[in-house]
């Protein structure tokens, strides 16, 4: 079994004995200039310095649905409480951003809302200032190394880490993998935007996870985008996980009852493992 599918077993049959293992709460400006941000840190237990990942929440934000309004570190959903100490238990200093609480949405927002949604949490020109402010929190942390880092985001996150490696995202001047992220993740993002950008090019690394069933957003369409950019000679790859649903890597039953979500899973961890290993440590 691999060290992926191991973790996912872990999980499911400790899950209520962890629940009380909470992150570390942390605070630092977004860079839109006015937004005091929350963060989880989840960190390593093995000797510094680590490389880290910047995660980014979807559209219903970072905690459970069943913490009855509470939004705070013992709140995450399994789902961010899984990533950040996968990574961490890998040896990367994993930090979940939340883009809403700050701004008066801690519980985020329904599905298929994407047009009512206010201009303040924007994926595209609000949320990337958010990821650089993550960014710059990290660097000047000690123990984290400061050219490798990492950012990941899922659904709407996943729209804003696309909006985050553009050629000049918010946030970021001349980007390049020393100046900004040196390697990035979306999983099931809506590319559309980016799609119609003619001179869209991530300026790192990019890995994007999809399921075909998705019921939310086009996998075909981040296919088709990812075909464009690689034949401009872009580093983008794209996996389209057949029968598997949005958030297939949600570690809840509903979503696991699935087998096209649990294999999903099982090779979304080690993709992701083998991704940011690649791009985010020393040869």
């Amino acid at each position: 079994m691999s060290r992926a599918g191991a973790f996912i077993l872990v999980l499911a049959g400790s899950w209520w004995t962890h629940a009380a293992e909470v992150p570390q709460t942390v605070h630092f400006p977004s860079q839109d200039g006015s937004t005091q941000l929350v963060g989880y840190l989840f960190e390593p237990q093995t000797p510094v310095p680590h490389p880290a990942i910047v995660l980014l929440h979807g559209r219903s934000g970072p905690y459970s649905s069943l913490a009855k309004g509470r939004a705070d570190a013992g709140a995450l959903s399994m789902r961010h409480r899984m990533w950040g100490r996968f990574w961490a238990e890998r040896g990367y200093v994993a930090l979940l951003v939340d883009s809403f609480g700050p701004r008066g949405y801690p519980q985020g927002f329904p599905g298929h809302s994407y047009n009512d949604r206010p201009s303040e949490v924007n994926e595209q020109l609000v949320r990337p200032l958010d990821a650089y402010g993550g960014l710059a929190f990290l660097r000047a942390r000690g123990g984290v190394i400061a050219d490798r880092i990492g950012v990941q985001g899922w659904s709407n996150g996943g729209m804003t880490v696309l909006a985050t490696m553009a050629p000049q995202p918010p946030g970021l001047e001349n980007p390049t993998p020393v100046s900004g992220f040196r390697a990035a993740l979306a999983l099931y993002p809506s590319c559309r935007f980016q799609s119609r950008q003619a001179d869209y090019r991530p300026y790192a690394p990019l890995l994007i996870l999809s399921g075909s069933d998705d019921d939310e957003v086009s996998p075909t369409v981040c296919q088709s985008f990812a075909v464009r950019l690689k034949a401009k000679g872009a580093d983008v790859d794209v996996v389209l996980y057949e029968g598997a649903h949005h958030s297939f890597d949600d570690p809840g039953r509903t979503k696991q009852s699935h087998e096209p979500n649990r294999r999903a899973m099982h090779d979304a961890l080690a993709r992701a493992e083998q991704f940011f290993a690649r791009n985010l440590r020393y040869k």
